[in-house]
């Protein structure tokens, strides 16, 4: 990444934020089939992905603190607002509910930075890291899968946005690339999303406004405002169906809900210390190496200790266990490992940034 330099002309720390639910539910999805358990009968293999991509995470971006936020599992004040929020999807199953929970405990247990906001969300703890960040001179690097955090992009913000393939071959997004992806600046992301709707938060569009036309409009008004309020520039662009669809009271009455409910809140409490406070780096090893063994993840101790704990390699007693014949171990996802065939090498794979 682009580092940001401070007032000395040396690089500005780095604050790793990362969207635990985000991650825990790829992990939960991408793992299921090895149905992982602790010693005491815990499902784990939602937990043992996440520590795999924080190992991942932190060997990429190299922060001085991480912090992980989640969601309030109990109460939300979004959906006492606003009841339709969300109201779609279906209940967690409970191995889900018990590895999101298993997951702040250990966690903290590692010595890293969890916060859980009474009522509100991950994403209000990442808007309100990079804030207090930016604060206190830092950059910050999100972690997650959702493309909200796009709105959160500024000089001192970053989104690494996780993909197939995992952190390793993930983006690390700037307000640039944005532009190159979306066509839109990070402080037109929201105008963006609300007109477009998000049908997995129950929050529709406008009707009849589809990714490329929120672009659009928002390239040529500059916001959804500026185009609400100026119909006539719209018909005269854009034809009179636009133009029409934008008259309905209906349309700017969706764009200013999903607008209320999709704006994160930056004003999460937060401990940030960047010298001696939770999350910073390097973490405790005995605690390190106990949370990675009791996980099943014997054969990573040595690389989360190296990563975690800025353990030398050269100094540390036991030896990288041998990796079991079925992993693959480049992006911490098990899955059969596939016999190499000589006569062609196989291409290599397309990813996408909206996987």
């Amino acid at each position: 990444m682009d580092d940001v330099q401070d007032e000395r002309g040396d690089a500005a720390p780095v604050v790793l934020v990362i969207d635990g639910n985000s991650l825990v539910h790829r992990s939960f999805h991408a793992q299921a089939r090895t149905a992982s358990h602790t010693a005491d009968g815990r499902p784990c293999w939602a937990v043992r992905g996440l520590l795999m991509q924080l190992v991942a995470a932190v060997d990429r971006i190299r922060p001085a603190a991480v912090v992980v936020g989640f969601d309030d599992p109990g109460k939300s004040v979004r959906r006492d607002r606003w009841p339709t929020y969300k109201a779609t999807r279906v209940d967690k199953l409970d191995s889900l509910i018990d590895q999101l929970q298993c997951a702040v405990e250990v966690l903290r247990e590692l010595g890293v930075a969890v916060v859980v906001p009474p009522g509100l969300e991950a994403d209000d703890v990442l808007a309100s890291t990079a804030a207090q960040a930016a604060r206190l001179g830092a950059t910050a690097v999100v972690v997650t899968s959702d493309r909200d955090a796009f709105a959160l992009i500024d000089d001192t913000t970053r989104v690494l946005r996780i993909i197939n393939g995992g952190v390793e071959a993930s983006p690390l997004m700037n307000a640039d690339r944005l532009v190159m992806l979306l066509g839109i600046r990070p402080e037109q992301y929201r105008d963006y999303a609300a007109l477009r709707g998000d049908p997995s938060d129950n929050l529709p569009g406008v009707r009849g406004i589809g990714p490329r036309t929120a672009a659009r409009l928002l390239q040529e008004f500059g916001s959804a405002a500026a185009a609400f309020a100026d119909r006539d520039a719209v018909r005269t662009k854009f034809g009179a169906g636009l133009a029409a669809k934008l008259a309905d009271p209906a349309a700017r009455a969706a764009w200013e809900l999903n607008c209320q409910v999709m704006t994160m809140h930056a004003d999460v409490p937060m401990d940030l210390d960047l010298v001696a406070g939770p999350g910073v780096l390097p973490l405790p090893a005995d605690a390190v190496a106990r949370v990675f063994r009791e996980h099943q993840l014997v054969w990573s101790v040595n690389e989360a200790l190296c990563v975690l704990a800025s353990a030398d390699p050269d100094r540390l007693e036991q030896p990288r266990a041998p990796l079991p014949s079925w992993i693959e171990p480049s992006d911490g996802f098990a899955r059969p490992r596939l016999p190499k065939l000589p006569a062609r090498r196989p291409e290599p794979a397309q990813l996408s940034l909206f996987d």
